[in-house]
């Protein structure tokens, strides 16, 4: 290799520097048999751009949610609708039954897994009862916004924060799909349009009869509201038990999760956002 006959000259009297060793190295195939071998590159360390390739997102994260990233209502009414909620809405009342006897005999599938007796007297009719239960729990898919906001928006010359509190709210975790609950804490500052109190109540209530996460139906509830209203800003904060952390895992029984999304002047205005903060403080 022409890099030992440089070394076996004498008197030393051709030198290489070690960076322009290296660049030789790389301008030249090496071989020991004819063979080609690939030189291998030397490492460089990553940057935040090397890691976004194919993802767009740091470390290899996963994209946002789309649930979240689309517009807050669809044309047809609906609010991030899941992918089959179009067909539960328009099926026949043979579908339904026929789309209830499916999840019943899955049910059914899973209890004989975990060892029980589907014949015995308390489990007879369990898998229909499951059935049913989860179609409810997940009816705000079915939701039509327009249904729920009705005409309960009207043109009110009122500039100052409305709080609507302690609204409580029943979820399913999509992780585990066991039950979270708590309460919801819902403020917008009116731009000449308010809403009727109980449709916030409503509206929270439809996004959570879904699958969900706590963060997610946090955001849901907070760009729908001011996608309806166009407020000068929306404030909601929910405070929540998730049993898929008080019943399993980490079995943390006095634990609860509070998140918050601002939009707007509670967004841009600290004064704003406090005001909230404190008056969502007093009992």
């Amino acid at each position: 290799m022409a890099a030992s006959k440089n070394d076996s000259g004498s008197n030393g009297e051709h030198h290489h520097d070690h960076e322009h060793e290296h660049e030789h190295e790389h301008e030249h195939d090496h071989s020991t048999n004819g063979t080609f071998i690939s030189p291998v590159p030397l490492k460089k360390k990553k940057t935040i751009k090397d890691l976004t390739v194919g993802t767009g997102t740091p470390l290899q994260t996963r994209a946002a949610s789309p649930l979240i990233l689309r517009a807050p209502i669809d044309s047809d009414g609906l609010s991030w609708p899941s992918i089959g909620a179009r067909n539960r809405i328009d099926q026949s009342p043979e579908e339904a039954n026929g789309r209830e006897v499916r999840i019943a005999n899955a049910v059914k599938t899973i209890l004989k897994e975990l060892g029980e007796d589907t014949d015995r007297e308390g489990l007879l009719e369990t898998p229909e009862r499951y059935a049913r239960a989860m179609l409810f729990f997940t009816k705000g898919y079915e939701d039509n916004i327009r249904d729920v906001i009705k005409k309960a928006v009207f043109e009110e010359d009122h500039d100052e924060m409305v709080i609507v509190r302690d609204i409580e709210i029943y979820s399913l975790c999509e992780h585990h799909l066991v039950p979270f609950f708590g309460k919801a804490h819902i403020a917008y500052i009116p731009n000449k349009r308010v809403l009727g109190l109980s449709k916030l109540a409503r509206l929270a209530e439809m996004y959570a009869r879904r699958f969900q996460v706590q963060e997610r139906l946090t955001k849901q509830i907070a760009m729908a509201l001011s996608e309806i209203l166009r407020p000068r800003g929306v404030a909601v904060v929910i405070e929540a038990t998730h049993m898929c952390m008080v019943s399993r895992g980490v079995q943390k029984t006095g634990s609860s999760t509070t998140t918050s999304c601002m939009l707007g002047c509670f967004r841009e205005q600290q004064k704003t956002r406090e005001e909230f903060l404190t008056l969502l403080g007093r009992k």
